[in-house]
């Protein structure tokens, strides 16, 4: 990176954020699985399976979304299901944005190759926003060991999104 540029920052950023979101991801669905299995007491994990099926963050936020919007529409089980996606990509790329133009102008946000960033990001969003909006129970009446894995993606989120912020930023 020759000179500074915010929009062009910006918009690696979003590149960033929208690769890192896919591997973040990836991640929950394969190390992320044996990981939690790793931390967590037989019984704890035996709970988690349990509530599988229940609706995450991302698709009672697609729902509260198209609540507001339409004036009272709720989302069904299969909508909230691809549009839960959709919400967790969008915010991903917007976090990469933001990301990524402050990146253009503070090395310190760069600190730790991203994972300073994710880090803020995961307390920020998974342990203050996300329980203060109701989208999820507060992480101190819960397993606290369930921490590790959400903690974990968002460190994966934050690598992906400055790796792919450099190489982006390398052509444009």
């Amino acid at each position: 990176m020759s000179e500074r540029h915010g929009v062009r920052g910006v918009l690696a950023g979003v590149a960033g954020g929208l690769v890192a979101s896919w591997v973040m991801n990836q991640f929950l669905s394969g190390p992320g699985k044996k990981l939690t299995e790793a931390v967590q007491t037989p019984e704890e994990n035996r709970k988690q399976a349990q509530h599988a099926d229940d609706e995450d963050a991302t698709m009672k936020a697609a729902d509260a979304i198209v609540n507001t919007v339409t004036g009272g529409r709720h989302l069904s089980r299969k909508e909230k299901e691809t549009d839960g996606p959709i919400v967790h990509y969008v915010f991903g790329a917007l976090m990469g944005g933001v990301y990524g133009g402050l990146a253009e102008f503070s090395p310190a946000v760069r600190s730790g190759f991203g994972t300073s960033f994710a880090s803020v990001l995961f307390a920020g969003g998974d342990l203050v926003a996300i329980p203060a909006l109701g989208l999820s129970v507060s992480p101190a009446k819960g397993n606290k060991a369930a921490l590790v894995t959400p903690y974990a993606a968002h460190l994966v989120y934050g690598l992906t999104t400055e790796l792919v912020r450099r190489l982006v930023r390398k052509v444009v």
